[in-house]
């Protein structure tokens, strides 16, 4: 695996949208062709190098590039932006969208990530080693289809919203959340070692919750369902169950009506 090198040098003024930062984008590049992609700072479309001294040449494809992403980046969205292979590691933290449309590869993000990573993520890993925003594997702004595959971890905290639409995948917390966990879900699995606030699995139809701290308040249309021995994430623990959200309509399989379930560790 060959690996590339950005450091910021020219922190933008504004925010730098900068969606070309991707083992995809630089694959079968050299370092200067890596410089020419193009990034946009407000309404002004320049080029990475501009902002970024870049070093090493990318492999030939996506799979065979690594990326390393150093300096300030709190003001740079989209990094991993549809990645679909390789590796991305950014040594501190960065703004929105990070991994967003992923489909496959590797990312890590060393410090926080704002609102909306892994939007509608597909596939691959992304893993936040400090706090994540709000809209967490979320759909896109008026969109229904929010994550569908691929893992998140999180091993800070994370805001509202996580989950919001989501189809499949897995998105874990080891931290606490805000409210608002799954709103609207039809699949998928969040495991939340902390506490959570209120909303949880709200219009949910599918998937499964795990909370393994408190819930401030639970949601109405969530129905007890008895308690169970699980081992979830590799902890063995006794768990209240409950299935929902009562108040809306919900497939059937077999002939019987699909659920989802949400499990609060006593």
């Amino acid at each position: 695996m060959e690996t590339v090198t950005i450091t910021m040098k020219n922190p933008p003024a504004l925010y730098l949208e900068a969606d070309n930062v991707s083992p995809d984008a630089f694959a079968g590049k050299t370092a200067a062709q890596i410089a020419e992609l193009h990034v946009h700072e407000g309404n002004v479309t320049s080029t990475l190098g501009k902002y970024f001294d870049v070093s090493g040449n990318a492999g030939a494809t996506a799979v065979d590039t690594k990326i390393i992403v150093k300096g300030d980046v709190k003001k740079v969205k989209y990094l991993g932006f549809k990645m679909s292979a390789g590796e991305l590691v950014v040594e501190g933290s960065t703004d929105l969208y990070a991994g967003a449309w992923m489909t496959g590869g590797k990312m890590l993000v060393k410090g926080n990530a704002e609102g909306f990573a892994a939007t509608a993520m597909k596939g691959g890993e992304l893993v936040i080693e400090g706090n994540a925003g709000n809209y967490l594997g979320a759909a896109y702004r008026g969109d229904w289809r929010g994550m569908s595959g691929g893992k998140i971890l999180v091993k800070g905290n994370a805001g509202s919203d996580i989950g919001m639409y989501m189809l499949g995948g897995e998105i874990i917390v080891n931290g606490n959340v805000d409210v608002h966990v799954c709103t609207h879900a039809e699949g998928g699995k969040v495991i939340i070692k902390g506490n959570a606030k209120s909303k949880v699995g709200g219009q949910m139809v599918d998937g499964t919750i795990y909370v393994f701290g408190s819930i401030d308040t639970m949601m109405p249309g969530f129905k007890p369902a008895g308690e169970i021995e699980l081992e979830v994430d590799g902890v063995k623990a006794k768990f209240a169950h409950y299935i929902g959200d009562m108040g809306e309509r919900h497939k059937k399989k077999k002939g019987q009506i699909v659920y989802a379930n949400l499990y609060k560790k006593i």
